[in-house]
């Protein structure tokens, strides 16, 4: 296990590598108490050779419900697990994901929830549109090919109503399905100096709305793929947004964004 000291852009981690890298891709994995959600998705990445088409790192926030024991996320697949030791929340996880990937030298970079909700069978399409030239590549329920299941309505109108048109608009480009953290960015984009996404302004939810605009503001290829996102019919939603202070952030997140309050 390696030590990570904070800095300027990226807070304090720890790194136990299972493999070296070995891919030109990573799929960034941000968790925290996931439980069996996560293993499920592993499970199916897994059955997939997701890790046979790109590096699987975890970017734990501290789980504490047994979830990231090591062993088992080796047998999975997973090449590398990262545990925050510092403040912040999802954006600070990304940022230390983002920070070691850049750091190892790969290509690009998938993102995707560990809550079991997203297709991670379909990684090979948005490795595909890297390996095209595409700096930011979203997936998307919406679009032809792609799947809904029992999403709730109150976030299907959000989605559809408010979010994804805000960010279109700022964008200067269509977009469907904007808060889905299920994309793909080139390394290209993100060490764009333009772009400089290891700032500790990105806490939460700014960093994926900030991502989703400026890449297309940059001139650099956009485009959505299709993918599908299924909730479960019954039970609690798995979702770390609560639902008045957390849908807040998001709409701050969201405007922000699109009067460039996260440039550079």
């Amino acid at each position: 296990m390696m030590n990570y000291d904070r800095q300027p852009g990226v807070p304090a981690f720890t790194s136990t590598e299972f493999a070296e890298k070995e891919s030109d891709y990573a799929v960034l994995i941000p968790v925290i108490n996931e439980g069996e959600r996560i293993i499920t998705e592993l499970n199916t990445a897994y059955a997939n050779r997701i890790h046979e088409s790109a590096d699987i790192i975890i970017c734990d926030g501290g789980s504490t419900d047994g979830s990231m024991e090591e062993e088992r996320l080796k047998s999975l697949g997973v090449n590398t697990l990262l545990v925050k030791k510092d403040t912040g929340k999802q954006g600070a996880q990304f940022r230390m994901g983002m920070f070691f990937a850049l750091k190892r030298g790969y290509k690009g970079i998938i993102t995707i929830d560990g809550n079991n909700k997203d297709s991670i069978e379909d990684i090979p399409a948005f490795i595909a549109k890297l390996k095209e030239g595409y700096g930011y590549v979203q997936g998307s329920r919406f679009v032809k090919g792609g799947h809904a299941e029992n999403t709730p309505v109150s976030r299907y109108l959000a989605l559809r109503l408010l979010h994804a048109p805000v960010i279109s608009i700022a964008a200067h480009h269509k977009f469907t399905d904007t808060t889905s953290a299920y994309r793909a960015y080139s390394a290209e984009y993100l060490k764009d100096e333009r772009v400089a996404p290891l700032r500790d302004i990105f806490v939460t939810y700014e960093l994926l709305a900030y991502l989703s605009v400026r890449a297309s503001q940059l001139g650099y290829k956009v485009c959505e793929i299709p993918v599908s996102r299924r909730y479960p019919k019954k039970g609690k939603t798995p979702t770390k947004i609560s639902f008045l202070s957390g849908n807040m952030d998001l709409l701050k997140c969201l405007f922000n964004s699109a009067f460039g309050k996260y440039n550079p």
